[in-house]
Order: C-alpha cells, then structure tokens, then sequence
C-alpha cells in the first residue's frame, strides 16, 4: 500500500504515513496500488489500472445545521430543498404557499419542519448529488 498523500510505500495494517502524517487513505495524488502520481480528478490509474477511491471536496458539502434550521423555520418555501438541489420538492413547497395564497401553507410548513428535524437527526445525510452533509 502507498500513500495518496506524498507516494512513499506504507505499511498495510498502518494508520498514518510515518513520513508525512496523513491518515491512511486520504489524499488524491499518488495511487494507493502502485504508488504512481495521479493527476487532480483521476478515476483509474494510468499506470497500474487500479480504480483510484475518490475523495470528497469538503468546499461541496453543504452544512447540516444550516439546512435543517432552514427547513425548520423557513420550509414553508422549500428553501432547505433549494439549498440542498432537489429544486422539485423546492418548487412545490413554494406553489403550495404560493398559489393558495398561504392558506395550505400550514402543509408546506408541517413539511418543512418534519424535513428540517429529520436532517438535523440524520436520517436525511445527503444532497441531491449523494454528496454527505457536513457537521
């Protein structure tokens, strides 16, 4: 086993890198097979054909706490469904307030507070691109 970090050859049962620190597995430039650099975004080793693990861009994942306080307090809009792109329940939250002139906009509420809790609870963890929400 390599390490993705800086390349050099690591022990299989090991935690870290022992010369440069980094957990085991972290970091996208070097193959975790060979030990070959890979290039930013690669999904396949080029020297080795191994399938390279792809890490996840912290700058992508969207917070948690923002996206239930935002179901909770503002879900009536569906702007926590905005927030997180499932612009389809987004959208219907909103024309249900919206188009009854706020009279069913207890029901998109009701929605919005059972989404907000459900997020902040864990049992919805991810965006609309399967992208885990963040602490």
């Amino acid at each position: 086993m390599f390490c993705r970090h800086c390349g050099s050859q690591m022990d299989n049962c090991a935690a870290v890198c022992v010369k440069c620190g980094t957990a085991a597995g972290n970091g996208v430039s070097f193959c975790p097979n060979c030990g070959a650099e890979t290039p930013m975004g690669s999904v396949v080793c080029t020297h080795c054909g191994y399938a390279l693990p792809q890490m996840i861009d912290p700058s992508t994942q969207k917070s948690k706490m923002a996206a239930g306080l935002l179901g909770i307090f503002l879900g009536a809009f569906g702007v926590h469904n905005f927030y997180l792109g499932y612009t389809g329940k987004a959208v219907a939250q909103l024309l249900i307030s919206v188009v009854s002139c706020g009279i069913l906009a207890i029901v998109s509420e009701i929605w919005g507070l059972v989404e907000g809790i459900q997020i902040l609870t864990g049992s919805i963890n991810t965006d609309s691109n399967g992208v885990p929400l963040k602490d």
